[in-house]
C-alpha cells in the first residue's frame, strides 16, 4: 500500500512538473518590441460610466470636455494616431444606398438631430446631421458641441482612404449576416498588404460570414471571444489552442490575465504562433461593458517589458506613458 501511494505521489509530482515547464513563463522567449495601442473610437468625449445600459445615452452624460474631438470622425481618428495610436477601433452600419457609416449608435436620437434606426437610414440622409447636437455635461442646460459636428459623419471608404497606411478595428454594429458578405466585398477590394492591418469584430452572424468571405481578415465576436478565453483555461496548459484562438483577435481583461496558462510571455507566444492578436482590456466586473488601459495605475499592472496590445479610451494620456 505504501510503494503504491509513493507511485502515485511520484506519478502526480512528474506530472505537475510537466505542466509548470510547459506553461511558466520564466522560460519563454520574451517577443521584443513595444506595446500596440489601440485607441478606442479614436479621440472621444468621455462620459459617466455608471450602471450602463445597451440603449443608454452617452452623450447625455458627457463629462467636461477636455478636448474639441467627436468619436468616429477623421479628425478624431487623425488625432488618436498623432497621440500614438497604432490602431483605431471605429463603428460602421450599412445603409440603405450602399455605405458603410462610421457612427457608434444603434439609433441616431442620442447624438443627433435625426431619429430612428441609423441603419435604416442612407448616407446621403445622414451626411447632412448635426453628429454633435446631443452632447451636454450639464443635464441639458448647454451643448457645447451642437452645430460643430453638421456633415461630420464619414463613410468607410473615406476612412480608408483617408489613411491609407493605417490599421484599423472595424465595429459591425449590427447581426445581420448580409453586413459580413457586404463588409467582405468592401476588404476583398483593397490590397493584401492593406487587409493584413484590418481587424473586424462584431455580432456572431456577420463575423462568421465575413470570416467565410474574407479569410485573411482576423477577427473576433462574442461566440469567439468567449470560446478562446474558455477553451484556454481549459486546456491551454497542453499547448493546444481552440480554433477560436487561431488567426483572430483576443481581448483580455487585465484582471483576468495573470491566471492564464503562461502569462505573459509563454500565452503571447503561443496567440502569436497562431496568428491571433492580444489586446488587454480594463478589469472586467462582471457586465458586458468593457473598460480600457486608461490610466497609470492600470497601465502598471502590466509586465513591465509588456509588448503586445493595449486598449485604452484615453489615448492622450496612455500614449504619451507608453511611448
Amino acid at each position: 500500500m505504501g510503494r503504491k501511494l509513493f507511485y502515485c505521489a511520484a506519478a502526480i509530482a512528474v506530472a505537475a512538473a510537466g505542466i509548470y515547464l510547459n506553461n511558466t513563463s520564466l522560460l519563454a522567449e520574451h517577443r521584443p518590441g513595444k506595446p500596440v495601442l489601440l485607441a478606442h473610437r479614436g479621440i472621444a468625449q468621455r462620459f459617466d460610466e455608471t450602471d450602463l445600459k445597451n440603449d443608454t445615452c452617452t452623450a447625455s452624460r458627457m463629462l467636461a470636455p477636455k478636448h474639441d474631438y467627436l468619436e468616429n470622425t477623421l479628425p478624431s481618428m487623425q488625432a488618436g494616431f498623432a497621440a500614438g495610436a497604432d490602431i483605431v477601433e471605429i463603428d460602421v452600419h450599412a445603409t440603405t444606398d450602399g455605405e458603410f457609416a462610421v457612427f457608434h449608435d444603434w439609433t441616431l436620437d442620442c447624438r443627433t438631430e435625426g431619429h430612428g434606426v441609423t441603419r435604416e437610414h442612407s448616407m446621403a440622409d445622414m451626411r447632412k446631421l448635426d453628429i454633435g447636437y446631443g452632447y451636454t455635461a450639464d443635464g441639458g442646460k448647454t451643448f457645447p458641441f451642437r452645430g460643430r459636428g453638421i456633415g461630420m459623419m464619414p463613410t468607410l471608404a473615406e476612412v480608408l482612404s483617408s489613411f491609407p497606411d493605417r490599421r484599423f478595428l472595424i465595429n459591425i454594429k449590427s447581426r445581420d449576416p448580409s453586413e459580413g458578405e457586404k463588409l467582405a466585398a468592401v476588404l476583398n477590394g483593397l490590397t493584401t498588404e492593406r487587409r493584413a492591418g484590418i481587424i473586424v469584430y462584431g455580432g456572431d452572424e456577420p463575423i462568421d460570414v465575413l470570416r467565410l468571405m474574407a479569410p485573411d481578415i482576423k477577427t473576433a465576436s462574442r461566440k469567439t471571444l468567449k470560446g478562446c478565453l474558455t477553451g484556454y483555461i481549459g486546456y491551454g496548459w497542453t499547448g493546444l489552442l481552440p480554433d477560436e484562438c487561431k488567426h483572430a483577435m483576443m481581448l483580455v481583461p487585465i484582471n483576468i490575465a495573470p491566471w492564464l496558462w503562461g502569462w505573459p510571455d509563454r500565452f503571447l507566444n503561443r496567440m502569436a504562433d497562431a496568428g491571433t492578436e492580444v489586446f488587454v482590456l480594463g478589469p472586467y466586473r462582471g457586465s458586458d461593458f468593457s473598460t480600457g488601459i486608461d490610466d497609470p495605475a492600470q497601465l502598471a499592472r502590466l509586465p513591465e517589458d509588456y509588448a503586445a496590445g493595449i486598449w485604452t479610451n484615453e489615448i492622450e494620456a496612455i500614449g504619451k506613458l507608453v511611448k
